[in-house]
């Protein structure tokens, strides 16, 4: 299979110091924290997140487990294909499954609890959901018929993403006017109450989209070219 092999294409903005951060924690975690502990790390840290956008409704500072969240899920999931390389204990079928897998279900806590508290409609929560399975499902292709795996888009990856939600995240918690901004619009003739965040969420779906289909399209006309439609014979 073309993924056991794919290549691994990440040019992110902190690439560099995270994989220098990475390695050094590696060698320092103790024998019995291995890939499979990290991974369940990484879903408790979704978890969190999801938990602490739900509860902000009853009080702002839960927002701050959400935070710790992205920390504690970041920790998890990027760490324990490190390890694992670290260590030279890779298991590349059972890694990619797991791995892709498990990130569907991390992607879901978050954004389902994201939609279910009052900062985001639940509807925009689950457009961009959809998207971000989108182009996940599009990595997972490549990585398979041209043994690419790119896990970044104009220099963000899932790190940059995640600093840049725990940035928005401190911008609630601390300035009021914009947790308590509402606005209004009228979609498909009726009113359509936003809060800044589902602002800010549909900026993020329009970038995400047109990231997606910028991607489909040059992958459509590469694989296009890589496999010519075959000539028709003359009887």
């Amino acid at each position: 299979m073309a993924d056991k092999k794919a290549v691994r294409i990440q040019n992110s903005i902190l690439n560099g110091i995270e994989k220098k951060a990475l390695v050094w924690l590696a060698e320092r975690q103790p024998k019995w924290v291995v890939s499979d502990v990290l991974t369940v790390v990484g879903i408790f840290g979704a978890i969190m997140i999801g938990a602490g956008f739900v509860l902000c409704s009853k009080n702002i500072n839960w927002l701050w487990l959400s935070i710790a969240g992205f920390v504690v899920n970041w920790y998890g999931d990027s760490l324990d294909g490190t390890i694992a390389r670290v260590r030279n204990t890779q298991r590349p079928l059972y890694g990619y499954y797991l791995d892709h897998t498990v990130d569907c279900f991390n992607e879901a806590f978050m954004f389902l609890g994201l939609g279910l508290s009052y900062l985001m409609r639940l509807d925009i929560a689950l457009m961009i959901l959809i998207v971000y399975l989108f182009l996940t499902v599009n990595v997972s292709v490549n990585a398979h018929l041209k043994s690419e795996f790119k896990l970044t888009y104009g220099k963000l990856g899932p790190t940059e993403f995640r600093v840049i939600a725990c940035l928005l995240i401190m911008c609630i918690i601390f300035f009021p006017c914009i947790r308590e901004f509402h606005t209004s619009m009228r979609f498909l003739g009726r009113e359509v109450a936003l809060t800044a965040l589902d602002i800010a969420g549909l900026v993020i779906l329009a970038v995400l989209t047109v990231i997606y289909l910028v991607t489909v399209f040059q992958d459509a006309i590469g694989y296009a070219k890589a496999d010519p439609m075959p000539e028709r014979r003359e009887d």
